[in-house]
């Protein structure tokens, strides 16, 4: 799994360097209450929540219920758990603190009697004959299994610090809520194996068959793809409205199908869905099942490719199946005429293009009828995007600091790269490549590794070098970084103006992510074969550079006047950034004026008008990370969008999803994975729903140009300074930020300006 520098740790919660403030007077006063007041208006739901958990369980409201499942989603404990568990689990969860170190919360040899689960602080695990065995942490639980096997305690649990809270589950409850688990779950088998496993669902919960009279309401929990298929078929309406669960359902098996359902497989079942006939029924009643089955399967289809677009073009099989359904439907003049009269106004043609823009030629004979709904979200229309059959640059340094530029597929494996250096003179069999990040560490690829050009971390470059060689490489000139800052030429520009040129370029990068890359992310480089996560890896790089960048420029800056006017800048630049909602800059802002060679320099800070320095421990508190960055994550969910959200900790949330849970539950697909992930992924087409403030004019054109230009302008631009207060001279520079990412080098500098 490979992890962004940002997320190496938490985001920390800093608190203000520097000395006390000055005594207020009467205005600033009245500020400070007014900032109090402010704060204990965005703490409150903390306080709720932790009233609700206060609460006896039968005395909860539902909204209370609500805020409690919705803490559940985030705690690894139950992340196994379907959401109904968790569900139940809010009903019964009682709130246990504990005040003092070194307390015993039970013994070993003890009668098991609750289920603990770690809500803040840690615990150390202590056995008779052994000592400490280990510590357990915010997230984790313990005592389940005296409850479990109705068992002893099998180690004493003892509090390792002060202020201790504990989520407790008391025996009674948790046998209850196992025991209903098992009656509200129907197994369905075939040949004697389990194929299908649904979970009876409460009123409105979840994507499930369609209600109808008694017949009770079910979700799939795990079972075989082909079951999958089959009652997602079956559940599929003619005219589901988006809210409907049955949507959902769709969406959720859409998004991940690629995880347990290859295209070649699903494409296989459908044609199989489409050619099978009822066994029994009069002749009329067997016509309408087939075209209503056909109809599913058409409408399943027209979302397939509204999800995936041009996605599907580098997929020969899926190609093929389009063309063949395309043919089947062309001769099935009464299925064509009722989907022209169910769907009159989502009725349109489309084409599969390949990476030149132009239709396929298996395409261009005819027109696959596409009925798109509103609710999905086309492909990305950013021309900046990567696609799958896309080439791009590698640029491979050699020994002597030449580099060598090769136009290769994205999803290039490294024996590909090998194999298009033999063409070039001076090549050898026995060389291999690696990457050399700015601090001269060295590591070698594999030669199945696919990607390398867009994976590569921030400053980080390709070498092809002897094996023996490999320890003398010394990182290019160009990873090492600027020696001079860029303060003079900021100093001409607003912190508003440079927010609103950071949030345009961001957002052109943010808008070309597809939703499935977050799933294709956190499944790791094995599933990369025929996909590319380029998209979001891009942006991923452009988080690390902006607070390296914040960094750099602060350590170049080697006046102390203009040093403390540039801090101030950077600190109203994330407050505008936090206003335009671009949430994922002002992170990296903020992560960048944490960063220790700039948190250090003291003498700095102390510089700054007090306003300023209550603004930024105003914004730091975005950055909390306790109980999950519950603060964040209450700020994202007041927004309206669009939003650029903090993407490493949607990264993070989509990870924990998948380490936290299995795929494959007695050797079915667990499907209640499928739909976390899901649920995870479509935060970008929720924040991307609405498009951004219109550009202003002159903006506008020097984005087209930059659109139209793509790398090589890019290139230009990048050497460009901020020499005017010309737009076009801000959108140049902040395209392309030179940074150092070496955190001795930043170190080093810091130190020389502040001792």
């Amino acid at each position: 799994m490979k992890v962004p520098s940002a997320m190496d740790r938490d985001a920390q919660f800093y608190r203000f360097p520097g000395p006390e403030p000055e005594p207020m007077g009467a205005h600033e006063m009245e500020e400070e209450l007014a900032e109090a007041v402010a704060l204990l208006s965005q703490r409150g739901p903390d306080a709720l929540l932790t009233v609700a958990l206060r609460k006896p369980p039968g005395q909860r409201t539902d909204e209370e219920l609500d805020l409690i499942f919705e803490e559940l989603l985030h705690i690894k404990a139950v992340a196994h758990l379907s959401n109904s568990v968790k569900r139940e689990l809010a009903a019964v969860l009682l709130f246990e603190p504990h005040s003092k170190a070194g307390t015993v919360l039970f013994s070993q040899g003890d009668k098991g009697t609750s289920w603990y689960i770690i809500w803040k602080g840690s615990v150390n695990v202590v056995t008779h004959g052994k000592g400490l065995v280990t510590t357990l942490h915010e997230g984790d639980d313990f005592g389940q299994l005296a409850l479990v096997n109705d068992a002893p305690r099998a180690a004493t649990i003892i509090l390792r610090e002060d202020n201790c809270h504990f989520l407790r589950v008391d025996k009674q409850d948790f046998n209850r809520i196992i025991k209903d688990v098992e009656a509200k779950t129907m197994r369905l088998e075939e040949h004697g194996k389990v194929v299908l496993v649904l979970e009876r669902a409460s009123q409105g919960a979840g994507p499930s068959r369609p209600p109808t009279p008694g017949r009770n309401r079910y979700t799939v929990m795990s079972g075989t793809p082909e079951k999958i298929l089959e009652l997602l078929l079956e559940a599929m309406g003619p005219d589901s409205s988006a809210h409907d669960p049955t949507e959902t359902f769709l969406s959720d098996f859409l998004l991940t199908h690629r995880v347990f359902m290859p295209s070649a497989q699903l494409c296989a079942a459908l044609l199989h869905h489409f050619h099978a006939e009822p066994a029994g029924g009069s002749e009329q009643e067997r016509s309408t099942y087939i075209c209503n089955k056909r109809q599913q399967i058409l409408r399943l289809v027209s979302q397939w490719v509204a999800l995936y677009g041009s996605m599907l073009h580098t997929d020969p099989v899926a190609t093929s199946f389009l063309q063949k359904l395309s043919d089947l439907v062309g001769r099935d003049a009464r299925l064509s005429n009722l989907l022209r009269e169910q769907w009159p106004e989502r009725r349109r043609h489309h084409r599969l293009e390949n990476g030149c823009g132009n239709a396929s030629p298996q395409m261009k004979a005819r027109n696959l009828p596409v009925w798109l709904p509103n609710q999905d979200e086309p492909l990305p229309g950013s021309s900046c995007a990567i696609r799958v059959g896309d080439k791009v640059p590698y640029d491979i340094c050699l020994p002597d600091h030449s580099v060598l530029t090769l136009q290769l597929p994205v999803t290039a494996s490294v024996r590909e790269v090998m194999a298009a250096l033999a063409q070039e003179d001076g090549w050898t069999k026995e060389q291999v490549l690696v990457k050399v990040n700015s601090a001269g560490d060295a590591i070698g690829l594999q030669p199945d590794a696919r990607g390398v050009a867009t994976s590569l971390g921030l400053n980080e470059r390709l070498f092809v070098v002897n094996p023996q060689e490999v320890h003398e490489l010394t990182p290019h000139p160009d990873q090492l970084g600027p020696t001079v800052g860029s303060a003079e030429g900021l100093d001409l520009v607003s912190a508003k103006d440079l927010a609103g040129q950071l949030t345009d370029h961001d957002w052109s990068l943010f808008n070309s992510i597809h939703q499935v890359e977050l799933i294709y992310y956190a499944l790791g480089p094995q599933h990369l074969r025929d996909v590319t996560t380029a998209n979001l890896e891009r942006f991923m790089r452009r988080f690390n550079e902006l607070q390296y960048w914040v960094a750099t420029e602060l350590c170049l800056c080697p006046v102390p006047g203009p040093r403390a006017q540039l801090l101030r800048k950077f600190i109203k630049l994330a407050a505008h950034l936090k206003e335009q909602k671009n949430l994922n800059s002002f992170f990296a802002v903020m992560f960048g004026l944490s960063n220790s060679a700039i948190s250090r320099l003291a003498h700095t800070w102390e510089r700054l008008p007090h306003k300023v320095r209550k603004l930024y421990s105003a914004l730091e508190r975005l950055l909390d990370p306790s109980w999950n960055h519950r603060v964040y994550r209450l700020a994202l969910a007041k927004l309206s969008p669009p939003v650029i959200p903090f993407m490493p900790l949607l990264l993070k949330d989509m990870t924990f999803i998948h380490e936290g849970n299995h795929t494959l539950v007695e050797n079915l697909i667990n499907f209640e994975k499928m739909r976390m992930m899901a649920r995870a992924a479509r935060m970008l087409h929720h924040c991307r729903s609405h498009n951004p403030v219109p550009l202003s004019p002159l903006r506008s054109r020097v984005s087209h140009l930059h659109e139209d230009s793509q790398v090589a302008r890019i290139s230009t631009c990048s050497e460009q300074s901020l020499s005017t207060r010309s737009p076009a001279s801000t959108w140049a520079y902040v395209q392309q930020l030179k940074v150092i990412d070496n955190q001795r080098e930043l170190s080093r500098l810091s130190r020389e300006l502040e001792p």
